[in-house]
């Protein structure tokens, strides 16, 4: 049981966590903040939190754990703000998409406090944002990623498996950089190519008319170009070089595909797609449960 959660940005996955934590009982008070005062206000109507704070810093003090739910891009200058009132007994976590940015960002921000620092990332979210989306069941059953630094106090990360774990998540446990490598592959990379696929069509003449006579199909396979432009621009430009080599191998496979239908080799093209189909059809979401990659 914490005493209090201060939150720092009352969006969907700010507001959802503060949401499962009251439901499960673990925490008796919240303090929010958010850049936008109209969020904030937002938040306390719908009960999400239970305090205003007119700043980070001030939704920091008094607690015993913090959550950081601003953009990747942010979590320097938010840290840097709290510093001053971070404790070696404060708990402090995020829900950023990357983790060896936030990672260099909180060596920077908190230096010698950088050990009360659980860098985390829930696989989980949502097409729509803002906190009217916020549900206490949006990290139920979800995969949740912690990626401790070199100097991340033992005690705050045995307590942030223990937190997830309670929320109704699978943790695993890995480094920032292998984080990185990662999910370029399986997050990124598709999330670029949704965005690219739309801008293909819309970019040709009958763009709007292709659109029109799309399918099941393709509203599956672009479902996650519906994200927020700017989450995700600051999730591609800060894991750059892991995804633009991931959309290398991409390329080489499309190529491979691509010259068997030159070709009009059959056998090699069915091949191909057999290997891909079998995978997918074995493959099943977070199916590893609790384990450490390095």
């Amino acid at each position: 049981m914490f005493e209090q959660l201060g939150l720092i940005g009352c969006g969907l996955m700010g507001g959802s966590f503060a949401l499962a934590m009251k439901k499960a009982g673990l925490v008796k008070r919240v303090v929010g903040y958010s850049k936008s005062p109209s969020t904030t206000d937002r938040a306390r109507q719908l009960g999400v939190i239970d305090i205003e704070a007119p700043s980070a810093l001030l939704a920091a003090a008094g607690a015993d754990i913090v959550l950081l739910a601003v953009p990747v891009s942010a979590t320097e200058a938010t840290l840097k703000a709290i510093k001053h009132l971070v404790t070696p007994q404060m708990l402090i976590m995020d829900v950023g998409s990357t983790k060896a940015d936030v990672a260099q960002a909180a060596r920077r921000a908190l230096r010698d406090q950088v050990g009360s620092f659980v860098p985390a990332h829930p696989i989980t979210g949502r097409e729509v944002a803002g906190v009217e989306h916020a549900e206490a069941e949006l990290y139920l059953g979800r995969q949740v990623i912690i990626t401790p630094t070199e100097r991340t106090i033992s005690a705050h990360l045995h307590k942030a498996e223990e937190l997830w774990t309670a929320l109704g998540c699978r943790v695993t446990q890995m480094s920032p950089e292998s984080h990185d490598a990662a999910f370029a592959a399986v997050s990124h990379l598709p999330h670029l190519l949704a965005f690219a696929l739309i801008n293909a069509i819309t970019g040709q003449a009958e763009g709007d008319e292709y659109l029109a006579l799309a399918g099941p199909g393709f509203r599956d396979f672009t479902r996650i170009a519906a994200s927020d432009p700017k989450v995700w621009r600051d999730i591609l430009l800060a894991n750059r070089e892991e995804v633009l080599a991931q959309s290398q191998r991409f390329q080489q496979a499309l190529q491979t595909l691509e010259k068997a239908m030159q070709e009009g080799n059959a056998q090699s093209l069915e091949d191909m797609l057999t290997l891909a189909s079998e995978t997918r059809a074995h493959w099943r979401m977070g199916a590893q449960r609790g384990t450490k990659i390095r």
